[in-house]
């Protein structure tokens, strides 16, 4: 039987690990992976586990856009992104918890 629930997440992050195999762009091919990781990391080193977490996203149809990160229920996505701008979105996350 389904049973519906609230997230128990404040704040959950997708991170689009699609990879095409070089067929076509995804975003795999701007170091996704590597984004999913420090960002696991960061929520770990913050104290945020249970509160956020971090998932591996299937491709969310912008892959021309890549890397993409969604975070949700915020509805806050970010594209292009590299590894570079894990900090960026660390903040942004960090801005949401403030306010939870």
């Amino acid at each position: 039987m389904l049973i519906q629930n609230e997230s128990p997440f404040i704040a959950h992050v997708f991170v689009c690990t699609n990879d095409r195999g070089g067929e076509r762009k995804s975003c795999a091919d701007s170091n996704s992976q590597l984004i999913k990781e420090k960002l696991k990391e960061a929520v770990d080193s913050k104290g945020w586990k249970g509160k956020v977490r971090v998932s591996t996203s299937g491709c969310m149809g912008v892959c021309a856009q890549g890397a993409n990160v969604m975070i949700y229920p915020q509805k806050l996505w970010f594209s292009e992104v590299s590894p570079d701008d894990v900090d960026a979105i660390v903040t942004a996350i960090g801005q949401i918890m403030e306010k939870s």
